[in-house]
């Protein structure tokens, strides 16, 4: 599995491409924001001859979705995500609003993502892993043959996500990560929804927020 990392919107977030020798493609998080912005992800996707196939959330928070009606306009995806984030869904208008953002909404989800789920495009396979905290509907997507985890805003280049937001809590997220993240090999490679990417292994001895 390869990973293509774009740096999109004002919160400076993370999207990211999954593909492998098939060429099938997810999409997750597509934070574009303008047509810079949305160009350049498809000028990449374009010139790699892929094939999206799914569009993924990792939560719904405005800064991850700002590009799902484009990407859902662009290649008939639907999107999908954690049946908690139906909370933000109506939401996110007013809070575009606030930041001064360009929002056109979002198709909704004809299915949910739960724990467990396996997300599968060409020959890959990703697990869906919930860990609530940051927000009620995050999820991690791991795939085992590769050892990679994409955290959204669960897990962090030595932090964790903020848990002051609506559906936010601290100890909810600090024992997901210890039980659900810290479990996995300590070579996991970990793509968060911002900054770079780190391991599980080194969180586990540098991350302030633990202490192993």
């Amino acid at each position: 599995m390869e990973i293509a990392r774009f740096i999109f919107n004002a919160f400076a977030e993370n999207t990211y491409l999954l593909f492998d020798e098939t060429k099938e493609c997810v999409i997750i998080d597509p934070g574009c924001n303008n047509e810079f912005e949305e160009s350049s992800l498809i000028k990449f996707i374009r010139n790699q001859g892929l094939k999206p196939v799914k569009l993924i959330n990792t939560h719904f928070h405005i800064d991850h979705v700002l590009g799902n009606h484009f990407i859902s306009s662009q290649f008939q995806l639907i999107p999908e995500f954690h049946e908690e984030g139906m909370f933000f869904f109506d939401r996110q208008e007013d809070i575009a609003d606030k930041y001064g953002m360009n929002y056109n909404g979002s198709k909704k989800p004809e299915q949910f993502l739960s724990e467990g789920d396996l997300i599968r495009f060409g020959h890959t396979t990703l697990k869906v892993i919930h860990v609530p905290g940051h927000s009620r509907d995050s999820i991690c997507l791991y795939n085992n043959d590769d050892k990679i985890l994409i955290s959204g805003d669960v897990l962090f280049q030595g932090s964790i996500g903020r848990t002051d937001l609506p559906g936010g809590d601290y100890d909810t997220l600090i024992e997901g990560i210890k039980t659900k993240l810290f479990t996995l090999d300590d070579s996991t490679r970990v793509f968060p929804g911002h900054g770079e990417s780190t391991t599980i292994g080194d969180e586990k001895v540098y991350n302030p927020f633990f202490r192993y």
